[in-house]
């Protein structure tokens, strides 16, 4: 099909999206960039957020991914996951246990948790639980 790129989204345990779109765009560690057909090829690291694409029917679709790496080029983009999950199969209750988790981690005693780590995950929580919210 004329005018789309290859999207492929892949994690250590599994290919999360193999499909074309009619644009891809992610939250790269220095800003969110998008790429269509054609595009000069680039290489850059992502942060935890949400890549969305244009499937060829038009729907906006949406993967969360917990950083990673995205390669740009002409015809197509990989992005290599740590982890990631369609927009559709976030469990919101997970997601909000998630967060309490953290959020407690974080109000209790910081000299007993590793406070990096809270902080990540409560990061990934509230992305989760705002890609499910904003559907």
């Amino acid at each position: 099909m004329a005018d789309t790129i290859r999207l492929e989204i892949v994690t250590p345990e599994r290919r999360v999206v193999s499909e074309d779109a009619q644009i891809v765009m992610a939250p790269g560690s220095e800003g969110e960039f998008g790429v269509l057909d054609g595009h000069t090829p680039f290489l850059t690291s992502l942060k935890v957020g949400m890549a969305r694409f244009k499937d060829t029917a038009g729907n906006e679709c949406g993967v969360f991914i917990n950083g990673g790496f995205a390669e740009a080029l002409a015809d197509r983009v990989t992005i290599l996951a740590e982890s990631a999950e369609r927009r559709r199969d976030i469990d919101l209750n997970r997601a909000q246990s998630a967060m309490e988790r953290a959020e407690n981690r974080l109000a209790g005693n910081r000299s007993s948790i590793d406070e990096t780590r809270a902080k990540a995950a409560l990061a990934r929580a509230l992305h989760r639980i705002h890609a499910v919210e904003s559907r």
